[in-house]
């Protein structure tokens, strides 16, 4: 059974809010119950503190913040129809002042880490010792406030540990160092990880598995060159750390078999929300009792419009199209896009009509020219309900097929051996056209780019699409959201040994997730499954369509481009052999990723290992709101950003090194507290307690 989430107030809560200048309207609006901190003496009390508290892991996916703080201003994604320059070119709208994703982000970690504060003092004076759960919830405190304080860390650097529920408002807190954070999110993972038990007493509540995979994460982290400047003496046990604790999150959680398991969703609470691989989720639901002011709102981020193409009219199965951001053309060339199933299963290209009558039609431009089909009337319709609308062509360089009949680009003007393709059809490169990372707006192929920097098409994310929502236009999402999952484990055990030199033992942990990546024998590659299938099973959807009056099929498309996009044959054949790495040399030589070595100037084995690890949690992890902090915490985001992501060549911004790396601590916190003596903190205090250059 599910938990369900209660929001709870408290005015043992007050000290979160002051921490965070007292008006933090995202708590206030959603502690809908106000209880003495006297309930919180009782078993009962802390049970539900501890229900209350979980709220808090679904942060990460409720609102814009969840795309900001993470998964932009990376290679993998640049701006889409929403251009948040701050986030995605480090333009000095991202400031201390900021308000949008950077506050919010300080305020919900620190008012996650009082009530865990509450929990670890009271469970050892009020929670009866000989109880089942005793070891549990105290367990379930420790990992709370780690992860807490993990998140601020990586974002913020170094924060102000606070360790001891306040009885009052408090407003004097000074920073401690990185060091002193991870020495204490390790510790308090740690004690999480001797107290928790194997398997949840309920799904979603938080295990020895889930405390083991943070405990990896926190030792790779401090292990990584974002904290080279004190983290030497830490680095040989950290890695050891890694390589142990993710062994055996990877022992407790295989990975599933397939890699389309994982995004395989049908209905809330399903199987597909129940698979081995997963380690910890946010739980969400279709009861909107659950889903407080904001829900899961991932579904929102990732989608290309459709809305505005004739034949297509938003609706349930294809998701709200908020399309905060655009995949790169680093994300398109870093898979194996032949051999590398995760890329078909991470990603959508193609769309059904479902509006016959807004469909385009041949017009006697395109009869007259005798490139419409022979025998095509002027004014037919190019496609019908249920058929194929819109298709991305996901080609190479080289490929002759495609030309422009007008010469502008255009979606509805595309030609393909001389015949125009009656879909609307946005390809990656037409004939004659070079290899381009498209880092400029004057050096772009194809047409999914033509509207940069504000890119509303793209070959879209998949992994969040959710048919299951109450109406087209709902932000409320009904999926789980992944927090943790053991391919993770796979590759930061890949990387420690990496980090080890020890290439042998990263080959075969590396090989875990691509054996399973390739195609297995007799797999059909031109079929599409993602979460927008659950349209099918979803109550507002009824007689073929996906919830929309005026419609008469869904968006949602169960086939892919693949073999158009490859142009190869078909065929049933399989591909583990061709994603298996043999030796060392396969890493160093890897057609897919030498590119990539070369725009970014690497020539050491071991800078191409680690390149190549990074690649793969692309391949793997893509959109799972792991890059920004895999990037920072690796000091190669500013390399990346520059050659891979459009927003460097613009003019919107420039990333520093100097100061980009982290975050600014969030005016308000800083004009909120005080000296131990109460007063004011001058300009140069808030300037020294600042990070660099905010």
């Amino acid at each position: 059974m599910k938990i369900h989430y209660q929001y709870i107030a408290s005015i043992a809560l007050t000290s979160a809010l002051a921490l965070t200048s007292c008006g933090d309207s995202f708590l206030e609006e959603n502690l809908t119950t106000s209880k003495s901190t006297q309930v919180y003496t009782t078993q009962d009390g802390i049970d539900e503190l501890v229900t209350g508290a979980y709220s808090k892991l679904k942060f990460k996916f409720n609102y814009i913040w969840g795309i900001e703080c993470y998964n932009m201003g990376v290679d993998e994604f640049t701006s889409g129809a929403n251009n948040m320059t701050g986030w995605n070119a480090y333009s000095t709208s991202l400031n201390s002042s900021e308000t949008g994703a950077n506050q919010p982000l300080w305020d919900n970690m620190y008012g996650l880490i009082e009530p865990a504060n509450i929990i670890i003092n009271n469970v050892p004076q009020y929670y009866s010792s000989s109880s089942a759960t005793y070891n549990t919830r105290l367990g379930e405190g420790y990992f709370l406030r780690a992860y807490g304080y993990f998140e601020l860390v990586k974002q913020f650097g170094g924060v102000p540990l606070k360790l001891n529920p306040s009885t009052g408002v408090e407003t004097y807190f000074t920073r401690n160092s990185e060091e002193e954070c991870y020495a204490q999110i390790i510790s308090d993972f740690e004690k999480a990880y001797e107290l928790l038990p194997e398997k949840g007493e309920a799904t979603g509540r938080i295990t020895k598995s889930a405390a083991a995979h943070f405990l990896a994460k926190a030792h790779l982290f401090r292990a990584s060159e974002l904290y080279s400047s004190w983290n030497t003496n830490y680095q040989e046990a950290d890695l050891q750390a890694v390589i142990k604790y993710g062994k055996e999150v990877i022992d407790a959680h295989p990975l599933c078999n397939d890699f389309v398991e994982l995004w395989d969703y049908k209905a809330p609470n399903g199987d597909n929300e129940n698979v081995s691989e997963v380690v910890l989720a946010a739980q969400f639901s279709d009861d909107n009792d659950t889903w407080g002011r904001y829900g899961n709102q991932m579904h929102l981020y990732y989608p290309s419009v459709y809305q505005n193409l004739g034949g297509c009219l938003r609706d349930i199965s294809g998701d709200r199209e908020f399309c905060y951001v655009s995949a790169t053309e680093y994300s398109m060339q870093v898979f194996d896009r032949v051999n590398d199933s995760r890329f078909w299963k991470s990603f959508i290209t193609t769309y059904n009509c479902n509006s016959a009558s807004g469909a385009p039609s041949y017009d006697s431009t395109a009869v007259a020219a005798g490139v419409a089909p022979a025998g095509t009337a002027v004014g037919e319709k190019r496609f019908g309900s249920g058929d194929i609308a819109i298709k991305y062509i996901v080609n190479n360089p080289g490929d002759t097929r495609y030309t422009d009949f007008t010469g502008k680009k255009s979606e509805d003007a595309v030609l393909k051996d001389g015949q125009l393709v009656p879909q609307h059809c946005f390809v990656r490169y037409y004939k004659g056209e070079n290899f381009s990372w498209n880092i400029s707006s004057s050096n772009t192929t194809g047409n999914y780019y033509n509207l940069m920097p504000a890119i509303n098409r793209s070959v879209a994310l998949s992994k969040f699409r959710d048919g299951y929502r109450v109406d087209y236009s709902s932000q409320f999402g009904t999926r789980d959201a992944i927090i943790a999952r053991s391919a993770d484990d796979v590759l930061m055990v890949a990387e420690a040994y990496a980090r080890q030199k020890d290439y042998t033992n990263a080959i075969t942990y590396l090989n875990k997730v691509r054996d399973r990546a390739g195609y297995a024998s007799g797999e059909n590659r031109s079929k599409h499954v993602d979460g927008g299938q659950a349209y099918k099973n979803n109550p507002y959807c009824s007689g073929g369509t996906a919830g929309r009056s005026g419609t008469t099929a869904a968006i949602y498309c169960e086939t892919n481009t693949y073999y158009e996009s490859n142009n190869i044959a078909e065929t049933t054949e399989s591909t583990k052999s061709e994603m298996h790495l043999n030796s060392i040399d396969d890493i160093l030589n890897s057609p897919t990723d030498t590119p990539i070595y070369q725009a970014l100037d690497l020539s050491s084995e071991y800078d191409k290992v680690m390149c190549f690890i990074l690649n793969e949690r692309t391949r793997e992890l893509i959109g799972e709101s792991h890059r920004w902090e895999d990037l920072a915490r690796t000091k190669t985001l500013e390399s990346r950003w520059k050659a891979f992501n459009c927003a460097s060549t613009l003019g919107q911004g420039t990333f520093d090194a100097s100061k980009h790396y982290y975050r600014p601590i969030p005016q308000s916190f800083l004009d909120g507290i005080t000296n131990e003596d109460g007063s004011n903190l001058t300009d140069a205090q808030k300037e020294a307690m600042q990070n660099p250059g905010y």
